[in-house]
């Protein structure tokens, strides 16, 4: 066992974080709002707005480098060496930050294709923690826990102010203080250690922070307490909606570091005493021939650093020299903080005060203390070489250092010395890595009571080659390298859980991770896992003798090359020279496990090592290695077995199945249709095929021996089992082996019956293609199958009452409810009730032995499933039509017994209402096919049809006849559960779902109108259409006008052309509802049923069962709602300019999105005559942009019935009319006017007799193009038209259609009226002009 990398995490959106780190950041414009109308709305818009509003603004410095962001574009690119990124220990939160953006991803678990669980992290938060502060390079996350497990992450972050920040997991500052007025350069923790010699120094919790000139403590104990305090007001502000009171600031201490040029990198070691040796030559040194020295050494904190002049610089603080500095807070304080301080002296500490009082203070600059100097004990001076990180090892004995040359130093701390250096490694990256002594090693020694022996290795990362070495401490060799690309970030944080001491410590277990390597092209984090024995250096050690040998076995095994003999012989030799137990289980495990070795080899060399063990004596052999050369060497006997009874000749006759035959005719064609249906794949590949062989190793790996010499097959994933079913049991089924002989080596294998059953129900629904085949065949060796393992011992039981459920026929059963394939669970079904009758018959014979037929519960529970799944069947096979080209809807959905069940009532219904979706059927469609359920005439009268006509019809009319065949079939099955009003509500749900999710697609919210119409449950779609049309509602309100495609697209969520649709489509539905609710007492409420055989669904309730409950709507709300739509639907149809609300008085504008079942002050009586006004000017605009659409007056085609040309319009404005209390007389004159100034004169005259008015618009028409003509005939008597030739829209009308306007004119006008002779002489002009022309 050698050095290896193990991916234990993967990062999931990492190019996320990349772009939203390197996004150039600009702001936007805001759009300008009218704050007159957003003050006079009162009503409540937050739940509507918060789904189309987007993030905030934020401006970014102009600090980032252009070359940066360009480098961010390529994946591949080393975009992550421009960032700060921090992994916490547990590694369960990882910070990348650039500048002042920040992105945290926190560890969540998910289930990958095999089954397994694995660890990944995803963003859980973004954002930009100070717009005035720019990040530094320091950045360190850790975890704080009082119990030994994490309760949570907090997040230190260092800013060239000299602040440093505390942030939660999410994003939320906890704390911030300023320290020094100098950029922060390093952020280093150390954490609490278990000693593992008595006679250590105990090392407390503490956080430095460096800055050039000085470096800060704080202790780690008071930082707890205050962090957890203030997490905790936090979490209690958040709450009760308070802001977060200002928390006191910490203590500290500072030291301001002589006598170095240049500081860039610090390491605390911790507190340490000197030996008697070292104190009288330090004292000698100091204080020179007559120097004193105290009896007793005193404690010292060492701190170490490097940069230059000198190149690293010792330092060494004596513990009382300095006080713990606290700014604005009494030095009686000082002393460490407990949870007890906070919560009694949360009043005199100002916790409490007020926003206004803390205002004033806050805006003062903090004050700084000033640092108290600490001059350098000693150094390694340097002049050319300049250090640029250090790294301090677990142990705090050793440090390794990186420089400019591109060297790697390896420091001595206690003796202050360098003790070795590696070259070659510029820009290195370091880390170490503490190994404990395997346990069971040392348990049945004499010194097992001794500490646990600990390696140290030192992990070495080159960028500039891309590869990570491993180094055994102090004088080893290189002891693992692994080649990873050179764009890689080695993570190590060097400390673990704060909060700790040593009490809580006990008995605790750590799950940190020392070293990670994060690779950014990949996203994945591996660790580095390293054995025990690599740090001995002993050659003649016999566990590095047998890794040796395990390595020259793992050579021996990829090779391919070699001969089987040979091959065979040399595992052999080198598994009998392994000397230490678990080595030769491991090399044992690698060899069982190698795809490449024939079971031949495998079976020689399992059985020279089980007989080399059995000679050995009793006390020097160990159990679980001798254990595992049994078991191994029994499968592979098993598997050897089986595999020579599938080549054997000699197959079995297969016996009859009378009392099968009809069941098996009866459900024939639904078979041959679903196996028409079933989807086919059009690519596989030779390794996936069902019916390639089963390695030995695939076998080995899924089998086990109890110690009861039992064998226990072990369900990993789905695959995997229908593999190993499928080697046991396929040729049995086709025929091809002695199942008899298989189920009685398989029984002395010691397998028990009940996984027997479990493979041979996976392998008969996994491959229902090739069943469907050959049914009779197939379900005739089923039949085999299952009597012979229902007679195996421990199938059924002996004690069982036949008036009982049976576990061992439950299980198929279980099976076959749970199953989606439902051909093949139908004729296991049917299968195995035959074999249940039997057994009951037989045991009911030998019991009573008389001539009654048994009747057993069991058998009733076996009728219900076959009915069930002969249901279901019809149901899939509906299910798999395929769709015609270009539809949409998903996938299709497979179904079960189960689903079904599990659906509630309405699951049926839902799973048929998505076929419908998919498969594009018209309502009138399905209404004429649902209505075809209880009489045959359409039937006869396509006979009575001519059979000609037929022909033609034929092929186009063959794919829809037969989906309406399968679907009354169907009907017919579910008589209940997909009754007409049943099916249309869940019709109409679906339709108006899948609206929600394209709202483009304004075909789907017209089919849901049409299935409201004949459904029960047109109140539950409002649900999904209020949001929106309060959204376009109050974005015309907004812009005043028909909006434009972008606003509409950004507010409502479609393009201005839908939106309008949109809107037609709420006018439709709301009069559905009015309609509905008219006719509520006249029309019973339906009745809700399920058939008997499906009685036992339980699940949600179904969509009509919701609507039933429903409450009954507010009629005049309702109509209120409809005139707003009919309003807007207008507007946006003509473009006209028009605020919504400007129509309505302050009770209609309240009124306006309420809940339609309640009761609102809705408005009466006798409207503001301004209001009338406004509402009579907007129907006057929709009228004449009505009559411009429609402006062809020689077309003769009628209008259509939907948009701007639709020719129910007028008659819509005249309703609108009444509802706004609008003459309806004035609408109608102005529609005539139009339409006579837009030449259509006949469309004029149905609308009114109102030619006393009008006729003067073919006059003025008839005088511009014959001016001097009618002014001789008329006189000065043309001012009586009254209007401006130029406000004709169509003056050129042929002159008949005048002739016959004046005429009608005449016969309207009394001969007494004083415009009489007028319209004669104007009679007698157009004559003269017709007869001139």
């Amino acid at each position: 066992m050698s050095c290896s990398l193990f991916e234990f995490c993967r990062l999931q959106e990492f190019k996320t974080v990349r772009d939203f780190l390197f996004r150039n950041e600009k702001s936007e414009p805001v759009e300008e709002k009218s704050q007159t109308e957003d003050n006079e709305l009162s009503w409540d818009t937050s739940d509507w707005e918060s789904a189309w509003e987007g993030g905030d603004n934020k401006e970014e410095e102009s600090t980032s480098d252009k070359k940066v962001a360009d480098d961010a574009g390529g994946q591949g690119e080393p975009w992550l060496q421009d960032c700060v990124v921090s992994l916490s220990p547990c590694a369960d939160l990882l910070v990348v930050a650039r500048e002042q953006k920040a992105a945290f991803l926190s560890a969540k678990w998910r289930t990958d294709d095999s089954g397994r669980e694995e660890m990944t992290l995803g963003v859980s938060w973004t954002g930009t923690l100070m717009l005035l502060c720019i990040f530094t390079s320091c950045l360190n996350t850790f975890f704080r826990s009082s119990t030994g497990r994490p309760d949570w992450t907090c997040v230190v972050v260092g800013f060239t102010s000299g602040y440093v920040r505390f942030y939660t997991e999410s994003g939320v500052l906890l704390l911030a203080q300023l320290l020094h007025e100098d950029p922060v350069l390093r952020l280093k923790c150390r954490t609490y250690e278990i000693p593992r010699h008595p006679g250590v120094t105990e090392q407390h919790e503490e956080l430095s922070i460096l800055y050039p000139a000085a470096m800060v403590t704080i202790d780690g104990f008071s930082l707890f307490q205050s962090l957890r305090a203030c997490r905790n007001q936090v979490a209690r502000a958040a709450a009760a909606g308070n802001d977060v009171i200002q928390p006191p600031p910490l203590a500290y201490k500072k030291w301001g570091l002589q006598e170095m040029d240049t500081i860039v990198d610090h390491s605390s070691v911790g507190i340490m005493t000197l030996c008697v040796f070292d104190q009288m030559k330090n004292a000698s040194i100091l204080g020179g021939f007559n120097a004193s020295v105290k009896g007793s050494p005193p404690a010292m904190s060492q701190y170490v650093t490097v940069g230059s002049g000198p190149y690293t610089g010792f330092y060494y603080a004596i513990e009382g020299s300095s006080q713990p500095l606290l700014s604005h807070v009494a030095m009686a304080v000082a002393s460490k903080l407990t949870s007890a301080l906070f919560s009694a002296a949360s009043g005199w500490l100002g916790w409490n005060k007020n926003k206004n009082e803390e205002e004033a203070p806050q805006k003062q600059k903090p004050k700084v203390e000033p640092a108290t100097p600490l001059s350098i004990r000693f150094g390694l001076p340097d002049s050319r070489r300049h250090g640029e990180s250090i790294c301090l090892s677990p142990c705090n004995t050793l440090a390794g250092v990186t420089d400019d040359f591109g060297r790697v130093t390896l420091l001595d701390l206690a003796r202050g010395i360098a003790i070795r250096m590696w070259k070659g490694y510029r820009d290195a990256q370091l880390g170490w890595l503490q190994v404990p002594e395997e346990r069971s090693e040392r348990d049945l020694s004499p010194s097992a009571s001794l500490p646990r022996r600990h390696a140290l290795f030192l992990i070495i990362y080159a960028p500039r080659r891309g590869i990570l070495e491993v180094w055994a401490m102090q004088q080893g060799p290189r002891v693992g390298a692994f080649t990873v690309g050179k764009h890689c970030r080695l993570l190590y944080a060097g400390y673990r859980l704060m909060g700790v001491n040593s009490v809580t410590s006990q008995g605790w277990q750590l799950h940190t991770q020392q070293v990670c390597l994060l690779d950014p092209i990949t996203g994945a984090l591996r660790t580095v896992n390293i054995p025990f024995h690599l740090a001995l250096s002993d050659k003649k050690s016999e566990r590095a003798k047998d890794m040796h040998l395990v390595k020259k076995l793992t050579t021996l095994l990829r090779s391919r090359d070699t001969e089987l003999d040979i091959l065979e012989s040399e595992a052999r030799s080198i598994l009998l020279d392994i000397k230490h137990p678990a080595v030769k289980k491991q090399a044992l495990e690698s060899l069982l496990s190698n795809k490449n070795t024939p079971v031949s080899c495998l079976v020689n060399i399992t059985r020279a090592l089980d007989d080399t063990l059995k000679r050995q004596e009793p006390e020097e052999v160990d159990a679980g290695l001798l254990q595992l050369c049994s078991s191994q060497l029994k499968l592979l006997q098993l598997y050897t077995d089986i595999q020579q009874l599938h080549s054997a000749t000699d197959v079995e006759e297969s016996d009859s199945l009378e009392g099968i035959e009809e069941e098996l005719s009866r459900v024939a064609p639904t078979l041959q249709r679903y196996a028409q249906f079933t989807p086919r794949p059009s690519v596989s590949f030779a390794q996936d095929s069902p019916d390639s062989p089963l390695p030995a190793q695939a076998f080995l790996s899924q089998l086990e021996c109890t110690e009861d010499e039992e064998v226990k097959v072990i369900r990993r994933s789905e695959t995997e089992w229908n593999q190993l079913g499928n080697f046991l049991f396929w040729s049995c089924l086709c025929g091809k082996s002695p199942l008899h002989k298989v189920c009685y080596t398989l029984q002395q294998a010691g397998i028990s019956p009940q996984q027997l059953l479990s493979l041979l129900l996976s392998v008969w629904l996994h491959r229902e293609k090739e069943v469907l085949q050959k049914p009779e065949e197939n379900v005739r060796n089923l039949h085999r199958l299952l009597v012979a393992l229902s007679n195996m011992k421990g199938a059924v039981e002996e004690s069982w009452d036949p008036q009982s459920i049976s576990p061992w026929w439950q299980q198929v059963r279980t099976t076959c409810v749970q199953s989606h394939n439902a051909a093949a669970a139908l004729l296991a079904a049917l299968v195995t009730h035959r074999a249940a009758k039997a057994s009951i018959t037989s045991r009911a014979d030998s019991k009573f032995q008389s001539e009654w037929e048994a009747v057993s519960l069991e058998l009733e529970q076996w009728v219900v499933c076959v009915r069930q799944l002969e249901d279901v069947l019809v149901l899939q096979t509906l299910l798999l039509v395929p769709p015609p080209p270009g539809a949409t809807g998903g996938a299709t959905v497979q179904c079960s017994i189960k689903t079904l069940l599990e659906g509630g009532t309405g699951g049926i219904a839902d799973s048929v209402s998505k076929w419908v979706f998919r498969q594009d059927i018209s309502p009138e469609r399905l209404k004429e096919i649902l209505q075809k359920r209880g009489n045959k005439e359409a039937d006869d009268n396509v006979e009575q049809r001519d059979e000609e006509e037929r022909h033609e019809k034929e092929k186009s009319q063959e794919d829809t006849d037969r989906t309406a065949e399968l679907l009354l079939a169907l009907c017919q099955r579910f008589p209940h559960s997909l009754s007409p009003d049943f099916l249309f509500a869940h019709c109409c749900w679906e339709y108006v779902v899948q609206w929600n999710k394209d709202p483009e697609v304004c075909k789907y919210t017209s089919t849901h109108n049409v299935l409201s119409k004949i459904s029960t449950s047109p109140e539950v779609s409002i649900t999904f259409i209020v949001k929106r049309f309060s959204a376009a509602t109050f974005l015309m309100e907004k812009v005043g006008k028909a909006p434009k495609d972008r606003l509409c697209r950004r507010d409502v969520g479609m393009g201005d052309k839908a939106m309008t649709s949109f809107l037609g489509c709420c006018v439709q539905l709301l009069n559905i509802l009015m309609e509905a609710d008219s006719a509520v007492e006249e029309v019973s409420a339906p009745e809700l049923s399920i058939e008997e055989a499906w009685s036992g669904a339980e699940g949600p309730a179904s969509i009509a069962e919701l609507a039933l409950e429903q409450k009954g709507v507010h009629y005049p709300l309702v109509q209120h709602h409809c005139l707003l739509a009919s309003l807007l639907h207008a507007a946006m149809t003509f473009s006209v300019k028009v605020k919504p609300f400007s129509l309505f008085d302050s009770k209609g504008k309240n009124a306006f999105f309420r809940d339609l079942t309640t009761i609102q002050l809705m408005p009466s009586g006798d409207m503001d005559p301004g209001l009338v006004s406004v509402r009579q000017e907007f129907l006057l605009r929709v009228l004449t942009g009505w009559v411009q659409a429609i402006d062809d007056p020689s077309s003769s085609t009628p209008l259509p019935s939907s948009g701007p040309r639709a020719e129910w319009w007028p008659s819509l404005c005249l309703e609108l009319g009444s509802l706004l209390q609008v003459n309806p007389d004035i609408l109608r004159r102005h529609l005539v006017c139009e339409l006579y100034s837009q030449g259509l004169d006949l469309r004029a005259e149905e609308v009114g007799n109102f030619f006393l008015v009008y006729s003067s618009f073919h006059g003025l028409r008839f005088l511009v193009d014959h001016e001097n003509l009618l002014k001789l005939t008329l006189g000065t008597k043309t001012t009586w038209l009254g209007v401006d030739p130029h406000e004709l829209r169509c003056p050129l009308i042929p002159l008949p259609q005048t002739s016959r306007l004046v005429g009608r004119l005449i016969e309207i006008l009394p001969e007494n009226h004083a415009q009489y002779s007028l319209a004669l002489h104007l009679l007698e002009a157009v004559e003269v002009l017709t007869t001139e022309d």
